[in-house]
C-alpha cells in the first residue's frame, strides 16, 4: 500500500511551522497510542500511531524534510527513524520523542543525571516592592526579606531521622523512573513508590518531615535602578525555590509598584502637575515657584494668562532605565476663584467688573467669540 503524504498524515500543510507539526503530532499521539486504546480497534490504532511517528520524525528533522519536499517519499529512508543507537530500535525515538510522551504520561516533567533519578528545577517567586516616584527617579538600594528553603541540620539535608537512613526504592531500585513496554515500545515514567527520588525514607526527620530542608527567612539586597517604572520586573538569578533532587534552585522576580503622588503623575518619561494660580495673578503675570522632583523651579506668567494654559520645562521629567536624556515637567495652570470674599472685597470687584464692562469686550475675546456662537444656533 502507497505511503499517504506525511503532511496529510498530520493533517498540516506544507509551510506549517515546526512548532505547528510538534502540536499536531502530540494531538494524534494523544489520540491513537497503544496505551490509550485497549478495545477492539486497537490494531488500527498502533497503525495510525506508527504513522503519525514516521511522519513527525521526517518533518521535524529540517535534513529529512527537505529531502521528502524535493523528492517525497524516495527522498528519504523510512527505516532511518526506527534505528537508535542503542540497536533496538527505541534509542533514536526515546531521545527524539521524549518530550512528548512526558507531556502526556506525565514521566518525564524535568531532566535527569546520568539515567538516575529526575532532577527538577525549583519554582520562581514573586515579591511585590512598593516605592516612591522619588525613589523612581533617584533609584534605590534596599533588603528585603523573603520566604527561603535551607538545608535541615538535623538530619543534614537527607531527610531521614538522625541516625538512620534512606533506603533504595525496590520498585525502581533507585533510578527514580520505571518502564512499561507495550508492544515494542517502551515508556519510561516516575516511579509512582518514590515520585522519581530514587529513596525511600522509613522514619522521616520530624524536624523537616522528611523534606531535608526547613523554611526561614533570608535578607536580600535589592537595587533598583532610576528611571524604573510601574510593573516592571527586577530578576535575583537563584533566589526562588530550590530545586528537586538536586535541581537548580528558580528565580525571584521583584515587581515595582509606584505610589500615587500627590502632586505628579507620570506619562512615560514626562511629568505633569497642575499649578494653581490666583485670579490677579494670571491678570496681572509674574513669576510663580513650581515644584519639581529635584526641588523648586521658576516660570514667568505672561499678563492675561488664561485657565488650562501649559508650560514646559525641558529636562524635569524622569530619566528612564533605557533612554538617553530625562523627559519634561509639564505645568498646567489652574486659575482660582476667590472664596469666602469680604463685603469689602465684593464691592471692589463689583466695581472692577463695571469698569470691565464699560469697556465693551475687549477684556473677554473668548466670552464675545461664544456669544456669537451661540446667537448664530438660535437664529
Amino acid at each position: 500500500m502507497a505511503k499517504r503524504d506525511y503532511y496529510d498524515v498530520l493533517g498540516v500543510p506544507k509551510n506549517a511551522t515546526e512548532d505547528d507539526i510538534k502540536k499536531a503530532y502530540r494531538k494524534l499521539a494523544m489520540q491513537h497510542h497503544p496505551d490509550r486504546n485497549q478495545s477492539g480497534s486497537a490494531t488500527r490504532s498502533e497503525e495510525k500511531f506508527k504513522e503519525a511517528k514516521e511522519a513527525y520524525e521526517m518533518l521535524s528533522d529540517g535534513q529529512k524534510r527537505a529531502a521528502y519536499d524535493q523528492f517525497g517519499h524516495a527522498g528519504v529512508d523510512p527505516n532511518m527513524g526506527a534505528r537508535g543507537a542503542g540497536g533496538d530500535g527505541m534509542g533514536g525515538f526515546a531521545e527524539a520523542f521524549g518530550d512528548i510522551f512526558g507531556d502526556i504520561f506525565g514521566s518525564a516533567g524535568g531532566a535527569r543525571r546520568g539515567g538516575g533519578r529526575h532532577v527538577y528545577r525549583g519554582s520562581d517567586l514573586s515579591y511585590a516592592m512598593e516605592i516612591t516616584l522619588e525613589e523612581v527617579a533617584q533609584g534605590k538600594e534596599t533588603q528585603i526579606r523573603i520566604p527561603s528553603w535551607e538545608q535541615c541540620e538535623p538530619c543534614q539535608g537527607s531527610g531521614a531521622k538522625p541516625g538512620t537512613s534512606a533506603k533504595a526504592c525496590a520498585t525502581c531500585g533507585g533510578a527514580g523512573t520505571v518502564h512499561m513496554r507495550q508492544g515494542f515500545f517502551s515508556i519510561q515514567q516516575t516511579c509512582p513508590h518514590c515520585r522519581g527520588s530514587g529513596k525511600i525514607i522509613a522514619e522521616p526527620c520530624t524536624a523537616c518531615s522528611g523534606q531535608g530542608k526547613q523554611k526561614k527567612n533570608k535578607t536580600l539586597e535589592v537595587k533598583i535602578p532610576a528611571g524604573i517604572g510601574e510593573g516592571m520586573r527586577i530578576r535575583s538569578t537563584g533566589n526562588g525555590e530550590p530545586g528537586t533532587n538536586g535541581g537548580p534552585p528558580g528565580d525571584l522576580y521583584i515587581e515595582i509598584r509606584v505610589k500615587p503622588h500627590e502632586i505628579f503623575e507620570r506619562d512615560g518619561d514626562d511629568l505633569h502637575c497642575t499649578v494653581p494660580v490666583g485670579l490677579t495673578t494670571a491678570a496681572l503675570g509674574g513669576n510663580i515657584a513650581v515644584p519639581t522632583l529635584a526641588g523648586k523651579a521658576e516660570i514667568e506668567l505672561p499678563e492675561s494668562t488664561q485657565q488650562g494654559k501649559t508650560f514646559r520645562l525641558r529636562g524635569k521629567g524622569i530619566k528612564g532605565v533605557r533612554s538617553t536624556y530625562p523627559g519634561d515637567l509639564y505645568c498646567h495652570i489652574s486659575i482660582e476663584t476667590p472664596v469666602r470674599i469680604t463685603e469689602h472685597q465684593r464691592k471692589l470687584l463689583k466695581e472692577l467688573d463695571d469698569s470691565f464692562r464699560k469697556s465693551g469686550d475687549r477684556h473677554s475675546p473668548n466670552a464675545k467669540s461664544w456669544t456669537d456662537r451661540v446667537k448664530d444656533i438660535f437664529k
